[in-house]
């Protein structure tokens, strides 16, 4: 089958340096660079190597790339060395950018030459493979280099890093505290290695000092390959890292590579019977999350690229958009057995330690959104075996929030309710504390929370009656949901955010309602589900998500950038999440309002292009919906792949 195309972006929107481009390995390492190649964050390089798969360094930042033509020359690289100031031809030469099934294909033209690049990273191999396809009427040198460092990806050289480069015939070793290995395919065409002359190169990046961070790094630059190829051009491959030197078949790697992903579009067809584009390339966003951890030889997810690692909570919640939508049930079944095993006293792990130590057990929400991916993976898979195989380890987990757990985690005998607190310790999605100080103090009863625990009440309730055994647990599921009751807040026709432990209830509007309401077992009548709905389109409604709070609440913040602080201070205070929008999109469907919830998904889908190109950025700012945060972040992708097919539909 052909793979989808993205829209084609011509020269002046090509040159537009927010907008990124991804390319992972399935092993937690990453190519990342703005659209038009120049990199513009610490992130950014051209491999990011692993120690799966969240230790990340960044070696090759991005190539030098210089056209010979009878003596006339042209760069195809550019980046920043000051804040508006470029080095090299990249962005003149640029012609269009358009992306293959999300494969980036650049054309550039210099002096009569049409150079394009294709960029992949072969699946689980480490390595990441550049091809050139050169049109000239004239023998032309095509020289490659690149600019190195040796760091990790969080930060910046203040001084140029130590490297020693050792040039081959077609083979080059970079070796620092790693080793970096590049090779050069020019079938046609002649090789020559070049003595490396390393020199010290300033760089800055606009995308960490619109946050606040340090942009100026220091590279080393230098060139390591000229190649020449005949009148009429030829075709030459970079090939990067990870790999002894012919191991690898650089365009037999492209083909395999575009099969495996064509294979991924034809099973999310087979699986949602859709054959629409948007679900395609959101098949395809969601590949990029999916790692292999070796610390617990199994598969998981990254929440968002560049710089998070894989978490619990969000695996959960992003699994039934990443792995059930898209028809990839044995990684979905591995996903929930790891978490299943690695289960202490109740909780399922916040984080994995990457040395294999163990893991983090800070949450409320992960093991209950556990039960919501395990109930839909039997469902969708019919895995009977799974269920009964793991419904006793389902119940242990909800004995032991009966009786109570850690982090203050267990259910008030008085009312069947779940609370959750400790000092300086944040349980939920609304994660933030700055030093001392915690942005949102959710202790108690959230509501969401107590949705989730009547949700895992009920799914041991139907997996029990599915396998023909008796429900555990359907006294405590009968008295929270009589309880649940309590949130209703009559006076706004919206829930409670938060009971607390006092008798006193917190009232900030937020999008906490909705996921609660979204979730099938949560008590509410049609009219409390319809003022909320109205109550949630007044004060959280964006084209591009929901808001962390209503715009009315004093506590409301709606710029989001700058310096770490002024971002987390406002980062569940007002700012636009995309992910609860699927809650949202769920509420309407039930309604049976199909037309509001296409229209609520059309910004996202038409954001897939705009920031992190085909993916969807983390969150966005509350009042001007500026893109921030991680600009590809996978329970964005997951539900808002969820939410169209259920759209798609109806």
């Amino acid at each position: 089958m052909t793979l989808p195309l993205s829209p084609v972006f011509g020269p002046q929107t090509a040159r537009d340096l927010d907008r990124e481009v991804l390319l992972t390995d399935g092993l937690g390492g990453f190519s990342m660079s703005s659209l038009a190649g120049a990199p513009t964050r610490s992130y950014s390089g051209l491999a990011v190597s692993h120690q799966p798969p969240v230790d990340r360094r960044v070696m090759f930042i991005t190539p030098l790339e210089t056209l010979d033509v009878a003596g006339r020359t042209a760069t195809l690289h550019a980046f920043e060395v000051a804040p508006g100031t470029l080095e090299g031809d990249g962005l003149h030469t640029l012609e269009s950018v358009v992306l293959q099934g999300l494969l980036p294909l650049r054309t550039q033209v210099a002096h009569g030459v049409r150079v394009q690049r294709r960029a992949f990273m072969p699946r689980h191999a480490g390595t990441l493979v550049l091809l050139y396809d050169v049109d000239a009427r004239e023998e032309v040198t095509l020289t490659l280099g690149g600019l190195f460092t040796d760091r990790d990806m969080h930060a910046v050289c203040p001084q140029a890093p130590t490297l020693t480069f050792s040039v081959q015939g077609p083979h080059a070793t970079i070796q620092g505290t790693h080793t970096l290995q590049m090779h050069v395919h020019a079938p046609g065409g002649t090789v020559t290695a070049l003595f490396p002359a390393p020199y010290t190169q300033r760089l800055h990046y606009r995308q960490e000092a619109a946050r606040g961070e340090a942009d100026t790094d220091r590279a080393l630059g230098a060139t390591l390959f000229q190649v020449t190829l005949p009148a009429g051009g030829g075709r030459v491959a970079l090939v990067v890292d990870g790999l002894e030197e012919g191991a690898l078949d650089p365009w037999g790697a492209w083909e395999a590579e575009v099969s495996r992903r064509s294979g991924l579009v034809r099973t999310a067809q087979a699986t949602t019977g859709l054959r629409d584009e948007d679900t395609a390339h959101l098949t395809l966003a969601a590949d990029a999350y999916l790692v292999r951890r070796a610390s617990v030889d199994s598969v998981s997810v990254i929440a968002g690229y560049p710089w998070f690692a894989d978490w619990g909570r969000d695996s959960m919640i992003a699994l039934s958009g990443l792995l059930l939508t898209t028809g990839r049930f044995t990684e979905a079944r591995g996903l929930l057995e790891t978490f299943l095993r690695y289960a202490q006293r109740g909780l399922v792990p916040n984080n994995f330690y990457d040395d294999g130590s163990g893991a983090g057990y800070n949450t409320v929400d992960g093991s209950l959104w556990l039960f919501q991916a395990f109930e839909r993976y039997v469902h969708a898979s019919g895995d009977e075996a799974f269920a009964r195989a793991h419904l006793p380890a389902l119940r242990a987990i909800l004995q032991h929030h009966v009786d109570g757990t850690d982090f203050g985690i267990g259910v008030d005998a008085r009312d069947g309710l779940l609370r959750a607190g400790a000092p300086r310790v944040q349980l939920t999605w609304m994660d933030v504390r700055i030093e001392d100080w915690v942005v949102t103090p959710r202790h108690g009863k959230p509501v969401e929370i107590n949705a989730l625990w009547i949700g895992a009440l009920a799914v041991e309730g139907r997996l029990s009656a599915r396998l023909g055994e008796a429900a555990q647990f359907g006294t405590a599921l009968t008295r929270a949901q009589a309880s649940f009751a309590a949130f209703w807040n009559a006076d706004a026709g919206f829930p409670y955010d938060v009971l607390h432990d006092d008798g006193t209830a917190d009232a900030a509007i937020r999008p906490n309602a909705l996921l609660a309401l979204a979730l099938p077992d949560t008590p509410a009548t049609a009219e409390q589900l319809d003022a909320a709905l109205r109550v949630a389109e007044t004060h959280l409604l964006t084209p591009l998500g929901l808001r962390t709070l209503s715009p009315e609440d004093a506590a409301y913040r709606g710029a989001y950038g700058g310096h770490r602080l002024v971002r987390d201070a406002a980062y569940h205070q007002g700012t636009v999440w995309p992910w609860p929008l699927g809650a949202y999109v769920t509420l309407l469907l039930r309604r049976g309002d199909v037309v509001r919830a296409r229209w609520a998904l059309a910004g996202l889908r038409a954001h897939l292009w705009e920031a992190g190109v085909g993916g969807v950025s983390e969150v966005f700012a509350g009042t001007t919906l500026a893109p921030g945060g991680c600009p590809f972040q996978a329970w964005s992708v997951a539900e808002v792949l969820r939410a169209h097919v259920a759209v798609s539909r109806h």
